[in-house]
């Protein structure tokens, strides 16, 4: 019995003790009991001040006077000191540990001294006096308990020092008249003890709760931040990137304070770049970038933003009076100082710079046309010869007259059959199986030889052509991979595509045409678009997903996507872009980065697709992390459907079986309400 009474009574006693080991959890009892202690010594007050009147002698002014006006001063006191505290915001949390204790031993004083002064009196009064008294001690009792409720020392305290005395004092006074209210004050200070109990546990739970909540929101919080600054740095320099710099532009032409000749851009492109990657390999390529940004930083002026805009691009932002002049001395040093020689691997590594020079001399200048300005005085440098400086001259613009021919050819091309859908294999990050295929578009019988994908989208996209190409590879594609069962197709969207009203017709139009099923389907967007329009993207979105579709945030890590933009939209996929794996190296940043990107969508029931992997190192490292696909020259280049579907048959039978998915679905009832809309 001794064994078992042992900690059943060390648990009884530490009801009664204060716990200040958790410094949140006492300064929240401290706020909650804060702004309940004027209430509390208000209560005490008036009941003094009731019985004063009730009980006031003149032959015993001590006993009906005195000792209760310095019981209401004493209170009045306590109230107004209470009153004026600012539920501990300004208190360390030593002050409030010792303010916790003082409060505990005052409450029960207190309660007790009222209870010591309501019995002295009690013999002075008659029966209707008495009765007052005792309802007025009970009162005080239940008020003091449950203002303290948060404070459980102070409240248990209370409670069970005033209801002992008020039952042992009331069961023999009067020749124990009064018993029956003893013993009914008895089960209610017991039941408020076990309220008091089980509110001190709930407003614990719910105090860890809360920091638990704030901790995990910092968190989260953190790592959205984290993920803003990836896509405002480029992951190889560390320097800003191309969409901050037109963000820095951007911000500087909405603020309409540029003057002329207060802003002017320096566009770096280095020479030789590309044969020093072909010739030493790319990570002697990554250390000469890193090299050559180093080297910037150090001469770029204070009013200066270097950014580095593309894979051997730069461009440098000034924003000071006399902008042309400094941007003009500014490039003749950088030229200087990327033809020095760098030492690589014991090679000696040299590269050269075409600097392009744009600037608001003249007047206002948009911002992305300022950028275009730069890039096309510098593109002329790099057709007459490289290596030298050039300030923008509207005869640098036949550029633009080149895109206007490429507009023409692509109407041609669409025309004449020139165009075709090459394909590039997804595979599961886990069993290496081609899982699906992204459809990439190539031009290879273009009369004057093939052009480059990044050299026609944009023009498409400017001139409105990239709805029948996209029309185009969305159709092919279907058609192709309809045979390949399972397996699921990949298509870019252009932000111009999802603008159309009438884009989900025509989508499901195809669907309908080659008989594709749409669970097979996967849309890729960028989040242009996204940020323009959310909540007509939203919808859209949404439309896709119930014909069936899944649908992919293309490029993540590049742009401004937040914790918000991924639960808005509704993704089922993103997709990590190539950039966050430069540098991808066990213990690496980009490793811990791209980690907590993938953990981040995995907690979003979203699955992870890697592309632009090189290096089995860096599959290796995104399998361990969780990521579901991989994509990259690793596992295959685009190619042909003919060369992808021997490669597709080439896998062991074991893994063709393997392909990812469900049997097909029947079509939903919305993908047949679109068809039967574009028929």
């Amino acid at each position: 019995m001794m064994m078992k009474g042992g900690p059943t009574l060390r648990g009884f006693a530490a009801l009664f003790s204060l716990d200040l080991d958790d410094p949140d959890l006492a300064r929240a009892q401290f706020r909650s009991f804060s702004h309940q202690m004027p209430l509390l010594y208000i209560i005490l007050v008036l009941n003094a001040f009731a019985l004063m009147v009730d009980f006031y002698r003149p032959d015993s002014l001590v006993k009906t006077f005195v000792v209760p006006l310095i019981i209401c001063v004493i209170g009045l006191v306590r109230a107004r000191w209470w009153w004026r505290q600012d539920g501990a915001a300004t208190l360390s949390d030593r002050e409030i540990a010792h303010q916790i204790r003082r409060t505990c031993a005052l409450a029960v004083m207190m309660t007790l001294a009222f209870e010591a002064w309501g019995f002295w009196i009690y013999d002075l009064g008659d029966a209707y006096a008495r009765g007052h008294l005792t309802f007025f001690l009970a009162l005080t009792q239940v008020s003091c308990v449950f203002c303290l409720m948060t404070m459980r020392a102070a409240a248990m305290r209370v409670a069970l020092a005033s209801t002992l005395t008020f039952v042992v004092y009331f069961s023999f006074v009067d020749q124990g008249q009064m018993l029956v209210e003893a013993i009914v004050l008895l089960f209610v200070g017991a039941g408020m003890m076990v309220v008091t109990y089980r509110f001190n546990i709930d407003f614990a739970n719910l105090i860890r709760s809360q920091r638990n909540l704030r901790l995990r929101q910092a968190e989260t919080e953190k790592l959205s931040e984290e993920n803003r600054r990836i896509a405002l740095t480029d992951a190889l320099s560390g320097l800003p990137n191309r969409r901050k710099l037109l963000s820095c532009l951007g911000q500087l032409e909405a603020s309409g304070t540029a003057k002329a000749d207060t802003l002017a851009i320096v566009f770096i492109d280095l020479d030789g770049f590309k044969d020093i990657n072909d010739a030493h390999g790319h990570h002697a390529g990554d250390t000469l970038i890193k090299s050559i940004s180093a080297r910037l930083t150090k001469i770029c002026p204070e009013q200066a933003l270097l950014a580095r805009v593309g894979g051997d691009e730069f461009a440098i932002l000034i924003d000071a009076p006399d902008a042309t002049a400094m941007a003009q001395q500014l490039a003749t040093r950088i030229g200087e100082e990327i033809g020095l020689p760098v030492l690589i691997d014991r090679h000696v590594l040299q590269v050269g710079a075409s600097i392009g020079i744009a600037s608001n001399s003249e007047g206002f200048v948009d911002a992305n046309e300022l950028l275009r300005r730069a890039d096309t005085a510098m593109y002329h440098i790099k057709t007459r010869g490289k290596g030298e400086v050039a300030i923008y001259d509207p005869a640098f613009d036949e550029g633009r007259i080149r895109r206007l021919a490429i507009g023409r050819e692509i109407g041609n091309g669409l025309a004449n059959a020139e165009f075709e859908v090459f394909y590039q294999p997804v595979v599961s990050a886990q069993t290496g199986e081609i899982a699906s295929a992204e459809a990439l578009i190539r031009w290879p019988r273009r009369p004057d030889g093939p052009l480059d994908p990044q050299d026609f989208i944009d023009i498409a996209e400017g001139t409105g052509q990239i709805h029948p190409l996209g029309l185009f590879v969305l159709e092919r594609a279907c058609r192709d991979l309809k045979p390949f069962s399972r397996l699921k197709l990949s298509v870019n969207v252009s932000p111009a595509q999802f603008r159309d009203p009438g884009f989900e017709r025509q989508v499901a139009h195809v669907l309908e045409q080659t008989q594709f099923e749409p669970h097979r389907l996967q849309l890729e967007i960028t989040e242009g678009y996204l940020l323009a329009q959310p909540e007509r993207a939203i919808r859209a979105i949404e439309r896709f997903k119930a014909m069936g579709m899944s649908i992919a945030l293309d490029d993540f890590g590049t742009g401004f996507t937040s914790i918000h933009y991924l639960q808005s939209y509704g993704f089922s996929h993103i997709k990590i872009d190539k950039s966050l794996l430069s540098g991808l190296q066990p213990g690496s940043k980009a490793s811990l980065l791209v980690t907590g990107t993938i953990y981040l969508a995995s907690g979003l029931d979203m699955r992870v697709i890697a592309e632009g992997v090189e290096t089995e190192q860096q599959a290796e490292i995104l399998r361990e992390a969780g990521c579901h696909k991989l994509q990259g020259y690793l596992f295959g280049h685009p190619m042909p459907i003919a060369e992808f579907r021997e490669a597709y048959e080439a896998q062991p039978e074991s893994l063709r079986q393997a392909i990812i998915g469900p049997p097909p679905a029947p079509k939903s009832p919305a993908l047949r309400s679109f068809a039967r809309k574009s028929a």
